[in-house]
This record gives C-alpha cells, structure tokens and sequence, in this order.
C-alpha cells in the first residue's frame, strides 16, 4: 500500500513537472473568473464561457484542466464553485503562506498597503530593510527589522515566499542571501533579471518593461499582436 501511494505521488511530481508557466497564468485566469461568476451566483459554466472571458479557446480550457484530472460532464459543464476549489487546490491556494518583504522603498510600502496579498492567502508577515531611520518601526502594522540578519530571521519566522523589492545594485545579494536562508519562492520587482540555483522558484515582476510594451504597441499598431 505505501509503495503504491508513492507511486501515484511520483507520477503527480512527473506531470506537473511538465505544465508550462502559460498554463499556470491561464490556470490563475480561469481561478479569478470562476471567482467572479461564484460572486455572482452562477451555479455551472461552459468550457465555451470560461474560454470567452480569458481569451482562449474552449479546447485550450479543456486541455489545460485535463493535466491535472477530468472536471465537469460533457454536456453539462462545469459546477463553478467546486471547479474553483479544485484550481484553488491545484494552484495552493487553500493554505496561508508565510511572506517577507524585502526593502521598504516606495514600491516596499506600496506592496504592504495591497490588501490582495492578505485576502488571497500571502499576508506579509515581517520586512527587511537597511536603513537605520526604518528599522524597528511598523508600517501598516507590519514590523521592520535589520536586513543584516536576513539569513537567521528567514529560518526563525519559517518563511516560505520573499518578496524582493530593493534597488537593482543590491538585488542579486540579497537574492543570494535568501537561499542561503532557505527560501525556495521569490516575487523579484527589482528592474533586473536575476539567477537562483536548481529547485529555487523566482517571478520576475518588471513594470517598466511591461509599460514600454504599451508604449511599443501604441507606437506600432500594427505589429502587435493582441492576447
């Protein structure tokens, strides 16, 4: 029996080894809509409906579901509320995850002010920074401790995901830091691409590339391809 339940979790560990992150993103899309029309009070869903809202097809739906099991009935669709279960089980979202915050600048402060974070399970717990005048001080309730001591404060809160948000010039050591420290999930906004070893997770989130994009398309119409 036990060799049999290792056997089922090696093969889930195979499959879902090989979802690309655009099935991932679609993966959050779908979660978000099903959200809404739950909200709304809307008992079952079509994969036609789903695929319209996310601007995707119905067999892109179909096939993005079927990765991780089969859902719904021919026929008959999907029941919104347990399909958004299911995606929320897939994705991890049915725990609370243990989140630092590192540098306190403007993007810092406007990260612990974004409510979304605590409602969808990513309450930022502590955060970093190096300079003296913050150090010791709350900021919207969140306390502020010495980036000096990075490494030891990640293994003693039992941090699971940080969130890197300091100059460009720093990012890449305080990156380095936090492996040391343990941590395998890191949310980057510093304006750079940065490297993490094997077996360690990092979401570059750069708005000024994404802005220069729109710039790009506004500029060339008719060179861009919509999503």
């Amino acid at each position: 029996m036990a060799r049999a339940i290792r056997r089922r979790r090696s093969k889930v560990r195979t499959t879902l080894a090989r979802i690309s992150d655009s099935t991932v993103h679609r993966l959050s899309k779908y979660y978000r809509t099903l959200a809404l029309f739950n909200d709304q009070g809307i008992k079952t869903i079509s994969s036609d409906l789903l695929a319209s809202h996310n601007g995707v097809t119905a067999a892109q739906v179909r096939k993005d579901l079927s990765c991780f099991g089969a859902f719904g009935r021919r026929g008959l669709g999907y029941t919104v509320v347990d399909l958004k279960k299911n995606i929320g089980t897939i994705m991890g979202l049915g725990k609370t995850w243990r989140v630092a915050l590192i540098g306190v600048g403007n993007i810092g402060r406007a990260l612990l002010e974004y409510d979304q974070f605590h409602l969808h399970g990513f309450p930022i717990k502590i955060a970093f920074d190096s300079d003296p005048t913050k150090i010791g001080k709350e900021f919207h309730g969140i306390p502020v401790r010495d980036v000096a001591n990075l490494e030891a404060e990640m293994k003693r809160e039992k941090v699971e995901i940080a969130v890197v948000a300091v100059p460009m010039s720093t990012a890449q050591n305080v990156v380095d830091r936090l492996v040391a420290g343990g941590i395998k999930a890191i949310l980057n906004f510093a304006p750079i691409n940065l490297t993490v070893p094997p077996g360690v997770f990092i979401r570059h989130e750069n708005m000024a590339i994404e802005i220069e994009a729109l710039a790009f398309a506004l500029t060339n119409p008719d060179l861009v391809k919509g999503d």
